[in-house]
């Protein structure tokens, strides 16, 4: 489990083609400082295990699926991407729940910079916008965030100067893929109400 809080800027240093899966090699400082084997890190997101781990560089397996589902099909050599290591039963819990499991990608449609904050609109698919709601939140690109509004295709949210200079919605272009993920606690709901969709 993560908070949607990033907590570095990494940079993908090594992309390893498997045939059905990539091996990433990320370059980090902040989430190595206690990282083993088998821990997990969020990156862009995405729940990631730790299968190698240098003194300033780790690695990761994606599978096949991982890539289907998300924006690191599309991950290149020098990208930066958001950082997170999973919680502790200490850590304050300053975003929200996020479970690091992409439910989908969604592109950024348009960006509105005001003197203080960016509002930033983002598309989302339809079976996934009804999870959304106003002032609730949302993981985008593994940042959490609140909803500023929302329609049946789309969702803005209002990015602090904060999240400007320390993410990668900082850098994030119109047209850019980012991967999205709702709120868990909606979707249990819905399903012990059987489904039920209004």
């Amino acid at each position: 489990m993560f908070t949607g809080i990033v907590e570095e800027l990494g940079t993908v240093a090594g992309i390893e083609d498997q045939g059905d899966a990539v091996r990433l090699t990320i370059t980090a400082e902040t989430v190595l400082s206690d990282a083993e084997l088998g821990a997990s890190i969020a990156v862009n997101g995405c729940c990631l295990t730790v299968a190698t781990l240098g003194e300033k560089a780790w690695t990761a397996d994606v599978m096949l699926e991982t890539l289907k589902r998300t924006s690191l099909h599309a991950i290149e050599v020098g990208d930066q991407v958001n950082l997170e290591r999973a919680v502790t039963p200490s850590t304050r819990l300053g975003g929200h729940i996020v479970q690091g499991h992409v439910d989908g990608v969604g592109r950024i449609v348009s960006r509105e910079p005001s003197e203080h904050w960016e509002l930033v609109t983002v598309s989302i698919e339809p079976e996934l916008a009804r999870y959304v709601v106003e002032k609730g939140s949302i993981a985008v690109d593994g940042i959490s965030l609140t909803v500023v509004s929302v329609t049946e295709d789309a969702f803005t949210v209002s990015l602090i100067p904060e999240t400007l200079a320390r993410t990668s919605l900082g850098f994030r272009a119109v047209g850019d893929e980012v991967n999205l993920e709702t709120d868990i606690i909606a979707k249990h709901v819905e399903k012990l109400l059987g489904g039920v969709r209004s």
